[in-house]
């Protein structure tokens, strides 16, 4: 907004700005090949004029208006590591990672709970149980609706041995802050969202091959189709809620127990294909 809205916009009264003026500056915005960010500052100038409506600052919203009239964004599938021979090449980068020791854990983590990069890189200590090997993510910093990150319980994460030996080497290092994985400069924020994709980069990994996010697709595809994992398992560990009238009734059955299990033999089959087995047979009982 502040770069490329208000220099325009910021300075003029709701209620003089009509749709074209804004189609202008959001015009501006496609020119450059920014087409994602267009669409996003045309959301978010609605949330303006719709609080300028209620305050009384003005008596129309120009961005609806607008919807067709931007060039319609790509939809794009994060680039992610689907074949388990290649998963074996990334587990064997990651094991030899010279980087930092909490980039190279993040890495791991990564590959072993499958959870979002926003959530890997933002665990805290508080919410790691070690003794029971549990991580707890509090509701409010899940993806969800602004009601379930208020009102919905927290998001379980079962750690396998893995995870939780990392975890232990790791704690003499960051355990006096905050954060498992702080940022480097002052230790009060957590790590960069841009530090893994950086660190997969470095290891020959390009943004074609694999990103931070596509630690999820590599983990649900490997095990749905080498693994013949229960579906129902998987998505519940992503956190990916169930739809139909049933699904909010279903998804209180989180299948801890069951997911425990899953886990750990994830975990023993990324060692597997890191150690160059090219598959490992496993059937959810």
């Amino acid at each position: 907004m502040e770069k490329d809205a208000f220099p325009w916009l910021g300075s003029l009264p709701l209620s003089s700005i009509i749709p074209p003026m804004l189609l202008q500056v959001l015009r501006r915005v496609e020119a450059r090949g920014a087409h994602e960010t267009a669409h996003t500052l045309r959301q978010w100038s609605g949330q303006v004029f719709r609080h300028g409506i209620a305050t009384g600052r003005c008596t129309s919203n120009p961005a609806p208006d607008l919807q067709g009239a931007l060039v319609p964004e790509q939809v794009k599938h994060m680039a992610a590591v689907l074949e388990p021979v290649k998963a074996g090449e990334l587990m064997r980068a990651i094991a030899a990672y010279a980087g930092q020791p909490a980039t190279r854990a993040a890495l791991h983590l990564s590959a072993l709970l499958f959870q979002r990069p926003g959530n890997i890189r933002q665990m805290r200590w508080a919410n790691v149980d070690l003794e029971k090997a549990m991580w707890t993510i509090p509701a409010a910093d899940m993806k969800r609706t602004k009601s379930a990150k208020i009102n919905g319980r927290p998001h379980l994460v079962p750690l396998p041995a893995q995870a939780v030996e990392i975890l232990e080497d790791l704690k003499p290092l960051t355990g006096h802050g905050q954060y498992v994985f702080p940022s480097l400069p002052t230790g009060e924020r957590p790590m960069s969202d841009n530090t893994v994709n950086t660190a997969l980069r470095r290891m020959g990994f390009d943004n074609t091959e694999m990103t931070a996010h596509g630690f999820r697709a590599m983990a649900r595809t490997i095990m749905v189709e080498q693994m013949d994992v229960e579906p129902e398992l998987i998505e519940a560990q992503l956190a990916h809620g169930k739809s139909g009238p049933l699904g909010a009734a279903y998804d209180r059955a989180e299948f801890v127990v069951k997911r425990r299990k899953m886990m750990q033999l994830w975990a023993d089959h990324l060692d597997e294909l890191r150690q160059g087995a090219k598959f490992l047979a496993f059937r959810a009982a």
